[in-house]
């Protein structure tokens, strides 16, 4: 569905970004839902599963490492 010649779409007021910097911002914000959900089950004291050397393991809440933030988040 192409606009009608001479007018443009509304997409094209928008600055553009790259796919990759586009790409590496969403990697981080899904990195970062991650870890703190992560955390939020340590705190909460329930256990996670992981892939760690082939196989599933189950990590109890005092095994789970804290979250670091840095200071911009």
């Amino acid at each position: 569905m192409n606009p009608q010649s001479g007018t443009k779409s509304p997409l094209d007021r928008k600055p553009q970004i790259t796919l990759t910097e586009l790409h590496q911002k969403i990697d981080a914000g899904v990195k970062m839902a991650i870890a703190k959900a992560i955390e939020k089950h340590r705190k909460l004291g329930e256990s996670i599963s992981i892939w760690q050397d082939g196989k599933v393991i189950t990590l109890t809440a005092d095994k789970i490492p804290p979250l670091k933030l840095d200071n911009n988040s």
